[in-house]
């Protein structure tokens, strides 16, 4: 199926068991897939197991366990490795270097130059700060609501 469809698709729990099985790395059965999605039943699971399949994501295999048949992105989240991480921590990284550099300048001014800033460079700081404040919030707030319980380990 196209990536664009797939990609609507995956909200909710079902983006939660992609994600497990993803990190997870080796075949994944519903027991699996309720325990490191945290779902309340096996059935559940399965259906969004096989709503993955049917998206062409996964593949079931002999033993009637799944296993990853194509690694989509997903929108709003970038994979690390075999991680799903919101992109915006990655927005709050970028600001917080930019917040980081920003209170080196005013330091050096005030320790070694004796100058005051201006206050538009004060003002620039601030919301630098309450942007990256904002991103890092919004940006963890997303990485619990999808982070595979026990880290993907099932076992």
């Amino acid at each position: 199926m196209q990536a664009a469809v797939a990609n609507e698709e995956l909200e909710g729990n079902t983006l939660n068991v992609y994600a497990c099985v993803v990190h997870k790395g080796k075949p994944v059965g519903t027991r699996d897939g309720t325990r490191g999605a945290n779902l309340s039943s096996p059935s559940v699971a399965h259906r969004h197991l096989q709503k993955l399949e049917d998206l062409g994501l996964l593949e079931r295999n002999q033993y009637g366990n799944y296993t990853l048949k194509e690694k989509t992105g997903v929108s709003g989240y970038v994979w690390v490795g075999k991680t799903l991480v919101p992109r915006l921590l990655f927005y709050s990284f970028f600001f917080m270097g930019a917040f980081g550099a920003e209170i080196a300048i005013l330091l050096l001014g005030f320790l070694g130059f004796s100058s005051i800033p201006d206050i538009s460079f004060i003002y620039l700081t601030v919301m630098t700060a309450i942007a990256m404040c904002i991103f890092l919030f919004e940006g963890t707030s997303l990485n619990r609501k999808f982070k595979p319980r026990n880290g993907g380990n099932t076992s």
